[in-house]
């Protein structure tokens, strides 16, 4: 229940001798609808809770300080370039109404904060010196650039109750006023915040399953994938058998398949823009994607599917009221510099540069600022790499590391062009030319700031933000970040592995 407007005397009564004249040193916004003003006299610091929560509106001194949520609402980043550093002139009761000034001195001149604390239409306003109100705490925008006026609820209220409100109930004699307010309303304030995390928590629950659940679905996608290559090392080695026997050009090999006991005849197709060995070093290389696949992936589709699980028992226990708020976890600084148990690897950041790896299993990199830019082209790409950037425009440099001769695939050209995309000023418009080359086409600019570079030989092309793309590239990006941060090293030699069932010697992908 909200104070009654003869509470509210009372309140001011005490709380006014003793904030008028101090300086507001600190302003939070614990709860949408409560701010508190930490306010500094010589040798005391005193707060001052003001809400205007439709059931439990109020004001009065609190003892303690309060939690505040992460980044402060607008309402308190406005009062806190406004009236931060701001004098208390005088606090006083309109009218014995429901509604209290807080006149202030500020760095722009004297200005107030008006308190309706008037039941479901309760509000707190920024007021200018000219008597126009600024911000509000509802966001109520039609009350914003007007002049101050009175809501019809508080006159209405006091032609009901007479020339004052002291019939709203009887005062309280006896004991600080702020002291007795603040216990009544403890409770009250705890059930609130209680259920604004269960509120939160139901949100962000619900948030999690959907990308979790699109995680698996990315992953089985690409073990459904790797799985087509499971026979494709019987392919290569029958294709090493008959390499002399393949002519170029030729679109399939029919032979007799050795592995299998009946030897039946068996076709195999060919791609034949490749050579004989070409075609034997894909299927020995698919083989190995699939051998990936089932090392890297299966693990982390069951992980997946656990993860899911234990999220819905948890959201429905929300939803069943038997839900408890886990215990605080240590900070990002804590994390990244704790050891993960005993005789176990510390985990650390990750380093330099967002990375990701393209649909055909490339890594790319790309610079998050001017010196990043300069350090990734300058410094880790090699001669070789692909190197990509949006054209005429500032954004971030994109490197797809390559081996020696070999050109990117089709799909990871266009992955990289897109993160090129994303990362530059061309991402407003959606979509934009990206200019590509080797490396060792691109030379620092002489004189110029970091990152700024000459290119020659490049190629383009035209590419827009493609959803779907993204997606897939931030899915992989955060599988990775979990293999790093649970001590797993990323195998990508594993495509250079060998076949070791078949007999086949290496060959780089």
């Amino acid at each position: 229940m909200a104070l009654s407007a003869t509470e509210i005397a009372l309140v001011i009564s005490e709380v006014a001798p003793l904030l008028t004249g101090g300086w507001i040193q600190k302003i939070s916004q614990p709860l949408p609808r409560t701010i508190v003003l930490e306010t500094r006299r010589p040798g005391k610091t005193l707060r001052l809770l003001v809400s205007a929560a439709p059931e439990t509106a109020r004001l009065h001194l609190v003892t303690g300080s309060l939690p505040s949520p992460p980044s402060p609402p607008a309402f308190c980043q406005f009062l806190r370039a406004r009236i931060q550093g701001a004098r208390f002139e005088s606090i006083s009761q309109v009218d014995n109404d429901r509604i209290v000034r807080l006149s202030l001195y500020a760095a722009e001149g004297p200005c107030t904060l008006v308190a309706e604390l008037i039941g479901k239409n309760a509000d707190i306003l920024f007021v200018d010196r000219e008597e126009k109100v600024a911000a509000t705490l509802s966001g109520n925008k039609d009350r914003i650039g007007q002049p101050y006026q009175r809501p019809a609820a508080g006159r209405q209220h006091q032609a009901k109750s007479g020339s004052s409100a002291q019939e709203d109930t009887q005062p309280i004699s006896s004991g600080s006023q702020s002291e007795m307010i603040e216990v009544r309303y403890r409770l009250l304030d705890e059930q609130v915040a209680r259920e604004q995390q269960r509120q939160a928590r139901l949100i962000s629950l619900r948030k999690t399953l959907k990308k979790e659940g699109r995680r698996l679905e990315a992953l089985e996608q690409d073990h459904e994938k790797a799985m087509r290559y499971r026979g494709y090392a019987r392919f290569g080695e029958l294709i090493k058998a008959n390499l002399g026997q393949i002519a170029k050009g030729q679109s399939v090999l029919t032979t007799v398949d050795y592995f299998d006991e009946t030897l039946p005849e068996v076709t195999i197709p060919l791609d034949p823009t490749k050579s004989p060995q070409g075609n034997m070093d894909d299927y020995f290389k698919k083989h190995r994607k699939y051998l990936t696949a089932e090392r890297t992936l299966r693990p982390r589709i069951d992980e997946a599917k656990r993860e899911i699980a234990r999220l819905r028992q948890e959201l429905q226990a929300v939803q069943d009221g038997n839900w408890q708020p886990p215990a605080a976890k240590p900070t990002s600084t804590e994390r990244s510099t704790s050891l993960r148990g005993p005789g176990q690897r510390r985990v650390q950041h990750r380093g330099p540069f967002r990375r990701f790896t393209s649909s055909d299993g490339f890594p790319i990199f790309v610079g998050r600022n001017a010196r990043e830019n300069d350090e990734l082209t300058f410094g880790l790409a090699k001669s070789d790499d692909l190197w990509l950037h949006a054209r005429g425009t500032p954004g971030s440099h994109v490197v797809v590391r390559l081996a020696k001769g070999v050109d990117p695939p089709p799909e990871t050209l266009r992955d990289a062009a897109t993160l090129a995309l994303l990362y530059s000023d061309l991402k407003k418009s959606g979509k934009g030319e990206i200019i590509y080359t080797r490396r060792k086409w691109v030379k620092k600019a002489k004189g110029q700031a970091a990152g700024a570079v000459l290119v020659t030989q490049e190629k383009s092309l035209h590419v827009s933000l493609d959803k779907q793309r993204l997606e897939a590239l931030k899915t992989r990006s955060a599988m990775e970040q979990e293999r790093e941060h649970s001590g797993v090293a990323f195998l990508r030699s594993s495509r250079r592995a060998t076949v070791p069932t078949y007999g086949h010697r290496s060959t780089k992908a």
